[in-house]
């Protein structure tokens, strides 16, 4: 396979995609979470657990979609007139969100908490299930015609194979964010949400094999590119071992490396979901013809190849940014004057 720089544009594209599914997904796995606090101290422990960090996890989202648009713009076209109602919801979900966190201590009156609490919520449920959703009607394809232009509605999205890699995405999240506020929390709190670690894990067990079986046979296309790249049944390997080292490192008290393997889960999932993808982008359920590929649906190469130089240039400020936050905010959570 010939490295060219739609290829590179394609593995840069995942590895954003990837950044923004482990970052965002434990920020929004804790908004799943939210509602089996027990008391209002419980609540802002959540909240500000993730408060110093949530905004900078979804520069990556934001960061692919610039990405996105400027290498392959016809693919952008096509999944923002596809999606575009899906992609409102998702916009409205991640802005009422951040709202609902900024509003909540506004007042100290039980309604306008409990409102903002359920708010919080159903933002983060909803926002991750369009995440899920969005990946399930890629791996299906979708009605595109030979004018690049999606034909079906909005409810056509809602098929029970991507609805089914949806709940598959709000399990796998909530999840990765029971693990994180394991590491976030102490004392009685923390003992609760050890038992969340299990039930998570076993909601996600349930929902990862189903839907593997379900793409295996619904999705013949899933698994063709693995013949001219074998390397892909090693991170079969790997994510098969991370997912099995989950459990293992909860039963032994090791939740630093469970949230790693968890990390690597989502890290193998993105990959085999870019494996089954390339080289397309969008696929077309109508005639393969009108898929759009990343030879197709690309920058000229001038284009890519200044894109590159400025993302070689901006990327080791956006991790050393993202190093730094994570390292000043390390530690349990302290609810002090000036929290959420």
């Amino acid at each position: 396979m010939e490295l060219s720089l739609n290829l590179v544009w394609f593995i840069l594209l995942g590895v954003l995609l990837t950044g923004y599914a482990i970052l965002d997904g434990f920020d929004l796995g804790v908004g799943i979470l939210h509602p089996l606090a027990k008391t209002d101290t419980e609540r802002r422990i959540f909240m500000n657990s993730i408060g110093p960090l949530w905004d900078g996890n979804e520069v990556w989202l934001v960061t692919f979609g610039g990405a996105l648009f400027a290498a392959f713009p016809e693919a952008y076209a096509t999944a923002f007139s596809s999606f575009y109602l899906a992609f409102m919801l998702l916009l409205f979900a991640l802005i009422f969100r951040a709202v609902s966190m900024e509003f909540r201590s506004k007042l100290e009156v039980p309604g306008w908490r409990r409102f903002w609490d359920y708010s919080f919520f159903v933002a983060s449920a909803v926002a991750t299930l369009l995440f899920g959703v969005a990946v399930g009607n890629a791996m299906q394809g979708l009605a595109i015609g030979a004018d690049r232009e999606y034909v079906g509605s909005f409810f056509d999205l809602l098929r029970p194979y991507p609805l089914l890699v949806g709940a598959l995405a709000v399990a796998l999240f909530a999840m990765h964010g029971s693990i994180y506020l394991y590491l976030k929390t102490e004392g009685e709190l923390q003992e609760r949400i050890h038992g969340w670690m299990w039930r998570t894990f076993g909601a996600f067990m349930a929902l990862y094999m189903l839907v593997t079986i379900v793409t295996l046979i619904t999705v013949p296309n899933a698994t063709k590119n693995f013949e001219t790249l074998p390397i892909s049944w090693v991170v079969v390997l790997l994510n098969v071992l991370a997912i099995a080292n989950i459990p293992r490192a909860i039963y032994l008290g090791k939740p630093g490396y469970a949230f790693v393997s968890s990390c690597c889960t989502i890290a193998a999932l993105n990959f085999l979901f870019g494996v089954a993808l390339f080289p397309n982008l969008l696929v077309s359920s109508l005639s393969p013809d009108w898929s759009l590929t990343i030879y197709n649906a690309a920058s000229s190469q001038k284009t890519l190849g200044i894109m590159l130089i400025i993302a070689i240039i901006g990327m080791p400020f956006v991790l050393a940014y993202t190093s730094v936050i994570y390292w000043v905010f390390r530690g349990k959570v302290q609810i002090g004057k000036f929290s959420y």
